[in-house]
């Protein structure tokens, strides 16, 4: 049984964030992934062959700015259908790896550039990372309680807005090749990204809905049922009955269900429903509550740690996290019913492949065309 992109092949221009991500997400899904790992600089946040995010592919050392190293990166690409780009636009044009020359090349190629301001743009020569994409766009100042914004780990901004919508754009590319016959760019910007996952908060603000104030709107904390809470044992539970059904099974867990109380969605009355949730549930500790709902549509959830959330029974059942060797890591996502995943593979170490072997691999077999 093969998996729903075999016979795909990648190459990786090695770096950090959501790059790396986006050739996982590919490779989990059966793309064969060359990941070209440049001269030691640049920021190293982990050790490379215990990092999930490298696994499912092989890994190269190349210095592009060497004749012979550049030579075989561009025989690879000259049989690859897609190259994920990660670094600012202009870069790979100086070390002769840019879109037109390539795609002159291999008119097929699908070029996957992925950066935090885009390809053109005032901002798209300088330096961000993540928290600074999601500043300019808004969604920064909307996440976290009223005294500051939060940091929401890099899930939204990399991960969510970049190479979610990086894959995405690869995927449309080579299902538009199939009509065509031809490769193009995918400009995969993390503010445009990050943006369009906003669609709902931009929708909301058209309609008057949505203060641009931190705790004052349904879902940001303003709602007392759309919020976490803190229990007796100093953990905290996740509250999310937005409809009234819901809402009616948690005042009944609560055992506030008799109780004169403001209705649901009377925000003057959101003070004084907040105060009472935050004193019941301090009553009981988090797994407590946990089981007490647990039979319910109350939409109440315990906030496990990252050591806690392998074991919950859910996760557990679907087998959403697992372990490679000694490292706990996600599963691969999405789940397709004929064409399973690739099982999860150790990362590889950095340079354990030769470059010239993995031209010859290329060479002799027959990739998507």
């Amino acid at each position: 049984m093969t998996a729903p992109l075999d016979g795909l092949r990648v190459v990786e221009l090695g770096g950090i964030g959501p790059g790396p991500h986006a050739a996982m997400l590919l490779a989990d899904l059966g793309a064969d992934v060359v990941r070209i790992e440049r001269p030691a600089g640049g920021l190293q946040v982990a050790d490379a062959t215990r990092d999930p995010v490298l696994r499912g592919r092989r890994s190269v050392h190349a210095d592009l700015r060497d004749p012979d190293d550049l030579a075989g990166v561009l025989a690879l690409l000259d049989r690859a259908d897609v190259l994920i780009d990660g670094f600012r636009p202009g870069v790979t044009d100086r070390l002769g790896l840019g879109p037109d020359g390539l795609r002159a090349r291999n008119p097929r190629l699908v070029y996957g550039r992925i950066t935090g301001w885009g390809a053109d743009g005032p901002l798209s020569q300088r330096a961000g990372h993540d928290l600074n994409y999601l500043a300019v766009t808004g969604v920064l100042h909307a996440i976290g309680p009223a005294e500051r914004p939060a940091i929401p780990l890099n899930l939204v901004g990399d991960y969510g807005g970049g190479s979610l919508y990086l894959v995405l754009g690869i995927l449309a590319a080579l299902l538009e090749r199939e009509r065509s016959g031809l490769g193009q760019v995918v400009d995969a910007a993390i503010v445009d990204g990050v943006a369009n996952l906003a669609q709902l908060v931009w929708g909301l603000r058209g309609q008057g809905l949505w203060q641009d104030r931190r705790g004052a709107n349904l879902l940001d904390g303003g709602a007392p049922f759309y919020d976490t809470y803190a229990c007796a044992d100093g953990r905290h539970v996740a509250v999310g009955a937005l409809e009234p059904p819901f809402y009616a099974q948690l005042l009944a867990g609560l055992g506030l269900a008799g109780e004169a109380l403001p209705a649901q969605y009377d925000p003057a009355g959101w003070p004084t429903l907040r105060a009472r949730f935050t004193a019941v549930f301090a009553t009981r500790t988090r797994d407590e509550w946990a089981e007490r709902f647990e039979a319910t549509d109350a939409c109440v959830t315990p906030v496990l740690t990252f050591a806690e959330a392998p074991k919950h029974p859910h996760v557990a059942a679907r087998g959403s996290v697992g372990v490679v060797g000694d490292v706990e890591q996600a599963a691969a996502a999405p789940r397709l019913s004929r064409t399973p995943a690739v099982e999860p593979q150790r990362p590889p170490a950095p340079g354990s492949t030769d470059l010239a072997a993995a031209v010859r691999s290329w060479a002799g077999a027959a990739g998507t065309g």
